[in-house]
């Protein structure tokens, strides 16, 4: 009698979350770097809302074109491996299944037992079989451009609305600290629930993130104030 598979594992969570983390990371830094840049520069209240807003619209449309031509590819070169696989399956099925088992020989199992296991794998799906443990294609890894693309879009606007919202509610005076702050808090945040759905160490995470995002804003803070001040 078949048993039902409960486990969970961390790496399932890989797919959705490398789109979903880079495409929030990108969304705060980008747009926190944005606007601390340009309100070092002296610009008015409207003027930063303005760049805000814009770095949103085109740094969403960006990732989104990005992962999609990215993840195409992807899915283009799976494609060309399966095509390639069907070939040789219809060309010489004997010598397809003697590669199948060679795989499950170098895992551990005996001779006649990987030809065994390779033999009821193929007669049950062929194509499947060797898409799987010969080319490393699974359901998990499977290209989704479209699907990809809309997270990443959908990731960057939300990071980069906190920046944003900082900016539009926080006192002129206070511009500054209130986006480097809300950044930073969100970028702690982030790191840490991707190390912990991942399966690393949180703290590690969240300092990785936040020390790299301060860095990017401290410079075009400093560029924005040198621009602002030489009048360019």
């Amino acid at each position: 009698m078949a048993t039902i598979h409960h486990e969970h594992h961390k790496h399932e969570n890989i797919g959705w979350l490398r789109a979903s983390v880079l495409g929030a990371n990108d969304g705060i830094l980008s747009t926190a770097s944005l606007l601390t840049g340009v309100a070092a520069g002296q610009a008015d209240h409207h003027q930063i809302l303005l760049a805000g807003v814009a770095g949103l619209i085109a740094g969403a449309l960006s990732m989104a074109a990005g992962e999609y031509v990215s993840v195409s590819s992807q899915a283009d070169t799976q494609r060309a491996a399966l095509e390639t696989e069907k070939r040789e399956l219809a060309k010489n099925p004997h010598s397809e299944l003697r590669e199948l088992a060679g795989i499950y020989e170098q895992r551990g199992l005996e001779p006649a037992l990987a030809e065994q296991v390779a033999g009821q794998l193929m007669a049950h799906d062929a194509l499947g079989a060797h898409a799987r443990d010969e080319l490393g294609l699974t359901e998990m890894a499977a290209a989704r451009p479209i699907q990809a693309a809309l997270a990443s879009a959908a990731a960057f606007a939300t990071g980069a609305i906190v920046p944003l919202a900082a900016a539009a509610f926080t006192p002129p005076v206070w511009i500054l600290p209130g986006i480097f702050g809300s950044a930073i808090i969100l970028l702690a945040l982030l790191g840490a629930l991707a190390a912990w759905a991942g399966g690393a160490a949180p703290g590690i995470g969240a300092l990785r993130v936040t020390f790299w995002g301060a860095i990017s804003m401290l410079v075009t803070t400093g560029v924005g104030t040198l621009v602002g001040h030489v009048g360019l």
